[in-house]
């Protein structure tokens, strides 16, 4: 099928001539695949996860030596005051009011950090401070720098509180590392893309070299990720504020039983999502607000080799009665997708910002692969986004990637009461494979004004409109 455009004009346009838009596309029309309920599957899900519990014991992190100012190093203190509460059956790690300077902090079974209102944690920027340890970058794993907050095959741990965890990350450390200028990198700078670095971890990846060979660290540019979950069991992040992170700022990954709550991200660095699930199951992210410099929320499940390495999808992931401002995306999956991603759940959502590209995006290409499936969508307000509504891309290229020969697959997409005030320049963005055509994709109850272009389709296989209204004009479902 050649790609095709749908130009909406006019309120006054007439509903012939949108149908024969829509004839004219040649787009196959077939059952849509859906659930009886796909949103009691959302709400077993939700019951079945239930958040950590924690002694009702207090170890107060200046008890262990910690000193207030932002300048004195507590990293030890907050080591002590970590394992003493382990050892003794777990608890809450209280971080009173106060700058607390450290570097990173390694978190412990039944361990609960608690940051008081008024409580700031304020990391180094030394990246020496920083020790190797197993972990990901961009969906792929490696040895690497610590996050900046680590949880490492751990049960029954929380970060939580009315407090700040600040990176300190911008344009004079960290951030530069990307490469770009706007960042602060200058020319003759090492980054990221040397070839001893990124290209190196991709090339050992595809040559399957075992990860704890993958050795990088100082020296390599590949920054470390903020708040990370690693192969984790019953996660709670609630309330905290999170602003200026290196890298992807909220990693749960390998992890099942993750709650994401009340916590607000905001940091405009570069591949600072704001929270990143991979290889995940049985994930909540509610209550958040997200203002951030790459995709707000980003599913993942490993890149290429990787991914296909360990195999596991992301699946049971529910977002509720978020926020997001600006952003490439505001819910998003992929692009790391290598492993797959089945029963995502969005509902009640507000996304609005002049700086917000798209407010639901999959991308995805032939080097990473990967099914991705049973994506639902209610109940969101849309103020602005600048270029789709809606975009489904088996075509994302990144760092110039070339054509592989792992087709990916995207199906059973269904949108439901969504209103856009101003849809930039497409309502649906889409583009699959002829050979693995997107299937089964439902507008229903979608109300989209301002946008410049109603449709971009190409290789789409079951688009289904019921009640939805393109520009105030009532858009028909394809005919075969």
């Amino acid at each position: 099928m050649t790609k095709k455009h749908f130009f909406v004009t006019s309120l006054q346009l007439s509903l012939v001539l949108f149908s024969m838009l829509f004839v004219s596309c040649g787009v196959k029309q077939t059952k849509t695949i859906v659930s009886a309920d796909p949103w009691k599957t959302m709400q077993r899900i939700i019951d079945s996860v239930k958040g950590p519990s924690f002694r009702d014991k207090i170890y107060v992190i200046t008890d262990f030596g910690a000193q207030s100012g932002g300048v004195f190093d507590n990293t030890q203190a907050f080591k002590k005051a970590i394992q003493n509460c382990a050892k003794n059956g777990g608890g809450k790690v209280l971080v009173p009011s106060g700058k607390y300077f450290t570097g990173p902090i390694h978190l412990e079974d039944n361990v609960n950090l608690h940051l008081e209102e008024g409580a700031e944690i304020l990391f180094s920027t030394n990246s020496s401070d920083y020790p190797i340890v197993h972990t990901s970058w961009e969906g792929t794993e490696l040895m690497n720098y610590s996050p900046l907050i680590y949880a490492y095959q751990k049960t029954n741990v929380a970060v939580t509180g009315k407090g700040i965890l600040n990176g300190q990350a911008n344009n004079e450390n960290w951030w530069w590392w990307c490469s770009k200028k706007e960042y602060g990198w200058k020319e003759g700078k090492p980054n990221q893309n040397d070839p001893l670095n990124r290209l190196r971890l991709i090339a050992m990846a595809e040559e399957g070299v075992p990860v704890s060979e993958r050795v990088f660290g100082e020296g390599h540019y590949l920054r470390p990720n903020f708040v990370e979950f690693f192969d984790c069991k019953n996660v709670l992040l609630k309330d905290v504020k999170i602003v200026n992170a290196p890298f992807w700022v909220v990693h749960p990954i390998k992890s099942s039983n993750v709650i994401i709550d009340g916590i607000t991200v905001e940091s405009h660095g570069p591949n600072n999502d704001g929270c990143d699930p991979e290889y995940s199951k049985n994930v909540i992210i509610k209550n958040c607000t997200f203002n951030t410099g790459d995709d707000c929320i980003a599913i993942k499940s490993g890149r290429d080799a990787d991914g296909r390495r360990v195999a596991m999808k992301s699946e049971n992931i529910v977002v509720q009665n978020c926020k997001m401002i600006d952003g490439h995306g505001g819910v998003v999956i992929g692009s790391e997708i290598s492993g797959g991603v089945r029963n995502v759940f969005v509902e009640n959502c507000i996304m609005d910002s002049p700086n917000l590209d798209r407010a639901i995006r999959i991308k995805t290409n032939s080097n990473r692969g990967g099914l991705i499936e049973n994506v639902y969508v209610r109940n969101l307000e849309v103020g602005q986004v600048k270029e789709a509504v809606l975009k489904l891309n088996m075509f994302y290229e990144v760092y110039g990637a070339k054509p592989g020969t792992f087709i990916p697959q995207i199906q059973n997409i269904f949108l439901e009461n969504i209103t856009v005030k101003d849809g930039g320049m497409y309502g649906i963005l889409a583009k699959g494979y002829k050979e693995s055509p997107i299937k089964n994709v439902t507008l229903k109850n979608v109300k989209i004004i301002k946008v410049k272009e109603a449709y971009s389709i190409e290789n789409l296989e079951g688009l289904t409109l019921i009640d939805t209204y393109i520009n105030g004009v009532l858009a028909e479902s394809p005919k075969n």
